[in-house]
């Protein structure tokens, strides 16, 4: 009987560790796709034959050696890193640091591309500086481009000057690579958060790559946003220095930010909406961080910025424009001076 559940204990280890390797040899192994497909197809017929063998033999001096090769790919597995060094796509090729000065936030590689299609585009990287005692708003934009329960967040804040600047949680991609959900799991891409102007990061979604955006104002006192400000700065500093994997579900744009604000408001409750963050917008309504005076459907109607967005263009008041009749931001469009 002892012998029988060392088995199944095993069987069950193989069959549960057998598919996650091969997706790990398949995006990880330092190879071509042939010799990445015959070494995935060798571990897996390996695993096979051993699960024959401790099934219908009860051979646990197979399953021993199976444990010996996993062990062996699982400390291949650790010995991958991340890294600030790569042939970064344009995008990312840069990363946003932040130094304080008093008040001032000096900010260098802050991305504001002039985009014509996704391939098309003309790459600048700007320094700029944002005095935060006249920061008055923040918004949360929810981009959609599959699944409704899937959405890139981003967060802008907005100054008294009339400028906006959004910061994005981005993996860092390179330059022949394309986002996979699943080589998000699989330490496929780094992490970086871009500053970037939102006639860039914003426009690049709605006007050129098709995304559904929906823009939410966040009641925050203005204590709150500035901690907020200095949140993102603080990581994106820490992210310029000390490489981090990105990680679809444990270390993403939702859940990065989540753990941020959970240092300005402790006791922030857990939710599944985080990692669906499609639904996000609903959790920040329910805990009262929207403007709660009105549905939530009215505030998702009003936010929907892609018309809006498509005839603004490159107008270069495009910030204002996204936010025309937005309920929560009228009240700061006459102290807002145009960008």
């Amino acid at each position: 009987m002892r012998r029988f559940l060392a088995a199944t204990l095993l069987l069950s280890t193989l069959l549960l560790t057998s598919g996650w390797t091969a997706l790990a040899l398949w995006h990880q192994l330092p190879a071509g796709l042939i010799e990445k497909s015959f070494a995935i197809a060798v571990w897996l017929a390996f695993s096979l034959f051993t699960a024959w063998r401790i099934w219908y033999c009860c051979s646990l001096r197979s399953g021993i050696i199976w444990l010996t090769g996993l062990i062996l790919l699982l400390v291949w597995w650790q010995t991958l890193t991340p890294s600030l060094q790569r042939d970064w796509a344009d995008e990312v090729a840069e990363t946003t640091t932040i130094t304080l000065e008093g008040s001032i936030a000096r900010l260098s590689h802050v991305r504001n591309f002039d985009w014509r299609n996704e391939t098309d585009y003309t790459a600048r990287w700007e320094s700029r500086q944002y005095d935060l005692n006249g920061l008055r708003t923040v918004d949360m934009l929810l981009s959609y481009w599959t699944h409704p329960a899937i959405a890139h967040t981003l967060v802008s804040f907005g100054f008294d000057d009339g400028r906006y600047l959004t910061f994005s949680v981005e993996i860092r991609k390179e330059r022949h690579e394309q986002f996979s959900e699943i080589g998000g799991f699989f330490k496929q891409f780094e992490t970086s958060i871009i500053a970037a102007d939102e006639r860039d990061i914003i426009r690049l979604r709605t006007n050129i790559r098709g995304e559904d955006v929906y823009l939410y104002r966040i009641d925050m006192p203005q204590d709150a946003m500035r901690q907020l400000f200095l949140a993102y700065a603080a990581e994106a500093n820490r992210l310029a220095s000390e490489p981090r994997f990105y990680h679809t579900i444990t270390a993403n744009c939702t859940t990065i930010v989540y753990h941020m604000v959970r240092q300005i408001i402790p006791g922030l409750p857990l939710d599944y909406r985080l990692l669906l963050s499609g639904y996000l917008h609903e959790y920040i309504y329910d805990i009262g961080g929207l403007d709660t005076s009105l549905p939530l459907e009215a505030l998702r109607s009003q936010g929907h910025i892609n018309y809006r967005a498509i005839e603004a263009d490159r107008d270069p008041n495009f910030s204002s424009a996204i936010r025309h009749g937005l309920t929560a931001s009228d009240h700061l469009s006459a102290t807002m001076a145009p960008e």
